[in-house]
């Protein structure tokens, strides 16, 4: 993966995972999907499906890039690290809708996609504040 998209994708979450100038920033994990040859849609519908549970949850909503031009993946995906307490309230409502979680979860996203990345990141911020955080003032 590109570590321009990285940078790129941690400052396009910005809107999603705002924060107070003086906060910490969040931790987020950017991941590049590439769907598995004729699952784009059955691979969208198990992503809305987990969207509607975290809005349940009353977790902060996953932001998903459908790919248009240049690279090779098909959607970049900004999701918020859940906390242990949140992650049990999303597995405990995913249950009670019949969709898989934690090992049987994972196998039936990987039957969706070809290949993937995750890379964990903090953020959004922005080039000021991590050279203050540097100590370049």
């Amino acid at each position: 993966m590109k570590k321009g998209l990285v940078i790129a994708a941690a400052l396009l979450a910005a809107p999603l995972f705002a924060r107070a100038a003086d906060a910490e920033p969040g931790k987020v994990i950017v991941g590049l999907y590439h769907a598995a040859p004729g699952k784009q849609l059955e691979l969208l519908k198990w992503l809305a499906a987990r969207d509607a549970v975290d809005k349940e949850a009353g977790v902060a909503a996953t932001q998903i890039y459908a790919h248009t031009d240049g690279d090779s993946w098909d959607y970049l995906v900004i999701a918020p690290q859940l906390t242990d307490a949140e992650g049990a309230k999303v597995d405990e409502i995913a249950k009670k809708k019949g969709l898989k979680v934690g090992f049987p979860a994972g196998l039936e996203f990987r039957s969706l996609i070809q290949t993937h990345t995750d890379t964990y990141a903090r953020g959004p911020t922005t080039a000021a504040e991590l050279v203050k955080a540097a100590g370049g003032k």
